[in-house]
């Protein structure tokens, strides 16, 4: 990994030292800079879990990614810079409240003198880590979180009172995510396949381009707007997301679910 290249993808020097201002720090430009997006699934592009090329992916095209490519990609940097950065699974409640499958999502844990969770794939999230042993509320720009202990010893996540998804305490190698990647990636019935979303914070609220429907949420105020021509909706992922795409994903059903041979990457949350 070149930690000097991938800071510039984040606008963001290399930090004097592993600690807590510069985990919020780097959490906050990972969040501002790349989005969250599954617009490979949708361009025919096999996703991999391969770190040189989610580097290739992320930092030098200046893609976003999904849950296991960004924190997968943002914990190797955390770890190069020195801290001590591991991924958890976790399942995400779905809205009836019931929870999705096994590592259903990747976060990660910074342990620095009390561990931390950093999320920086998962849409609409926390922007600053959260105290993983905190019994408090917690707030944050994006509203108040609070992480409860289970009986079976994993931890609830919720935000403003809904819960978002339960994290496993032990660790797990990004290797442990391939099959479900490949699952998220490829089924029919993932909740990926049947959306098409390209998200990220801004300084006011949100925006999100999901197909050719513009959704900017600004002081609380959203306000949608749908791009009449192709030329627009490219445009708009240049603009908004600084996505230079050569071509646009194809809206979900349109596609079929196999990687395209002549795309350089074939070699595998918003909310």
């Amino acid at each position: 990994m070149n930690v000097d290249e991938y800071l510039a993808r984040l606008n963001a020097e290399r930090p004097a030292a592993a600690d807590l201002a510069t985990l919020r720090h780097l959490q906050e430009r990972h969040l501002a800079a790349v989005p969250f997006e599954n617009l490979s699934i949708h361009l025919g592009e096999h996703v991999s879990l391969a770190e040189d090329v989610l580097f290739d992916k992320i930092v030098r095209r200046r893609r976003g990614g999904f849950c296991y490519e960004l924190n997968g990609l943002f914990a190797a940097l955390l770890r190069e810079l020195g801290f001590t950065a591991s991924l958890h699974a976790a399942q995400v409640f779905r809205p009836d409240g019931t929870l999705g499958p096994p590592l259903d999502h990747a976060a990660i844990v910074v342990e620095l003198a009390e561990p931390w969770l950093v999320d920086v794939g998962f849409g609409r999230f926390a922007r600053h880590p959260l105290r993983l042993s905190g019994v408090d509320a917690q707030s944050d720009p994006e509203g108040e979180f609070l992480l409860l202990d289970t009986p079976d010893g994993d931890i609830d996540v919720l935000l403003d009172g809904k819960p978002q998804y339960r994290l496993e305490r032990r660790r797990r190698p990004l290797a442990d995510f391939v099959p479900m990647a490949w699952w998220q990636s490829t089924s029919p019935e993932s909740h990926f396949t049947r959306s098409l979303t390209c998200s990220r914070p801004t300084s006011q609220g949100r925006v999100t381009l999901s197909g050719s429907k513009l959704i900017e949420t600004v002081d609380g105020v959203r306000n949608e707007v749908e791009l009449p021509t192709e030329a627009a909706i490219r445009m708009a992922y240049r603009v908004y997301f600084g996505l230079p795409l050569t071509r646009l994903p194809t809206p979900p059903g349109e596609i079929p679910l196999t990687p395209r041979a002549d795309h350089p990457d074939t070699a595998v949350h918003a909310q």
